[in-house]
C-alpha cells in the first residue's frame, strides 16, 4: 500500500465496514421501519477522518469540497445538518474505533507511555462564555506552557512514544490530571494488564496517594523532581521524552486543527475532538501497516 489519502481512505473504509458488520451493536440504533440511509456509517467515519486530515474545520465548506473532488469515492453526500447529526450519533462508535485501530498496530505494545493534558479553548469573549451551552462543563483554566488563561476544556492524552493514543479523556479545565489518569487506566482493563509499564509525566503527576495507586495498576511513574525533592530516577530522559507529548499535542493542534473544533454543544465538542483523535490514530495505523518509518507523519494525507 502507498502513503496517500485515497489509499488510507480505502483501507480505513474496508476495516471499519468489516468491524461494524461483525459488531452491529456498535452502530447507532435505527428504527427497523423507515428510510434506509444512503450513506453508510463506515463511509461517514471515513469521510470525517478525511475532513480532519485535509484541515477543513467548517463542515459546510468540507461538504462543498467533497462534492467537487470526492464524488468517485462518495457518490452520495448528505447536507450539512444531516452530516452533523449523523456524526454526533457516531461519537461513541468513533471512540470505540480509536481503541480497535490502536490495538491493530505494532506500537500498541510499547512499554513506555507519555501523559499530559492540553487546553481545548471553547470561547474568548465574556459574552460568549455567558451564553454558551458548554457552561458548567467548560470553565476557566490556566495553561502554564503558554502562560495564559483560557475558557474551555482539557484533553488528557496517554500515548506511546510514536504518538499513538492509548487512552484519552475530555474534562473541565480545572480537572485534576492525576485523577483523570487513574480514571483512564481504570476505564480500560487492558491498560493495566501489562507488567512494568512505564509512564512519563510532568511535575503535576505527584502525591503519595496517587503514586501508591499506580503500582497497583502495573504502572511505574517517571517524572521530574519537584522543588525540595531529591533527584528522581530517569531524570536524564525527561527532557527529550517530554518533548514527545508536546509534539503530539502540536500535531493535533497544528495539523488537525484541534483548537478550531467549532463545537458549541457538549455533543458537538466531543464528536469533533474524537474525530481528530481518530484521524491521528488512523494515520498511525495505516503508516504502521505499510511499514512507514515515521508512524505519526501526516504529510502524505494533507493534500
Amino acid at each position: 500500500m502507498d502513503a496517500d489519502l485515497d489509499t488510507l481512505a480505502t483501507a480505513l473504509y474496508v476495516r471499519v465496514d468489516d468491524l461494524l458488520k461483525s459488531e452491529p451493536g456498535r452502530s447507532p440504533c435505527r428504527p427497523r421501519v423507515g428510510i434506509a440511509p444512503k450513506i453508510s456509517d463506515a463511509e461517514l467515519v471515513t469521510l470525517a477522518v478525511m475532513q480532519a486530515l485535509l484541515g477543513h474545520a467548517s463542515e459546510s465548506r468540507w461538504l462543498r469540497y467533497a462534492r467537487a473532488h470526492l464524488h468517485a469515492l462518495f457518490p452520495y453526500l448528505p447536507q450539512q445538518p444531516g452530516y452533523n447529526k449523523r456524526l454526533r450519533a457516531l461519537a461513541a462508535t468513533m471512540n470505540w474505533l480509536i481503541g480497535v485501530l490502536a490495538r491493530d498496530t505494532s506500537v500498541w505494545t510499547d512499554d513506555v507511555w507519555v501523559v499530559d493534558s492540553t487546553p481545548v479553548e471553547c470561547a474568548r469573549s465574556r459574552e460568549t462564555v455567558k451564553r454558551s451551552d458548554l457552561a458548567g462543563w467548560a470553565e476557566y483554566g490556566y495553561c502554564a506552557s503558554h502562560s495564559r488563561y483560557f475558557w474551555g476544556l482539557r484533553l488528557h492524552l496517554l500515548c506511546t512514544l510514536h504518538g499513538l493514543p492509548v487512552g484519552f479523556a475530555l474534562t473541565g479545565a480545572k480537572a485534576d490530571e492525576r485523577e483523570v489518569l487513574l480514571d483512564i487506566l481504570h476505564a480500560d482493563s487492558s491498560l493495566t494488564a501489562r507488567p512494568a509499564q512505564i509512564v512519563i509525566g510532568d511535575k503535576n503527576y505527584f502525591g503519595a496517594q496517587f503514586e501508591a495507586a499506580l503500582p497497583e495498576a502495573g504502572i511505574h511513574l517517571l517524572r521530574p523532581a519537584r522543588s525540595g525533592e531529591a533527584e528522581r530516577p530517569g531524570a536524564r530522559f525527561f527532557k527529550p521524552l517530554r518533548q514527545t507529548i508536546e509534539s503530539i499535542n502540536d500535531t493535533l493542534k497544528g495539523q488537525l486543527d484541534l483548537e478550531r473544533h467549532g463545537g458549541r454543544t457538549r455533543a458537538g465538542v466531543i464528536t469533533r475532538v474524537w474525530q481528530r483523535i481518530l484521524a491521528l490514530t488512523a494515520a498511525i495505523w495505516h503508516n504502521d501497516n505499510i511499514g512507514a518509518q515515521i508512524k505519526r507523519s501526516l504529510t502524505a494525507y494533507d493534500h
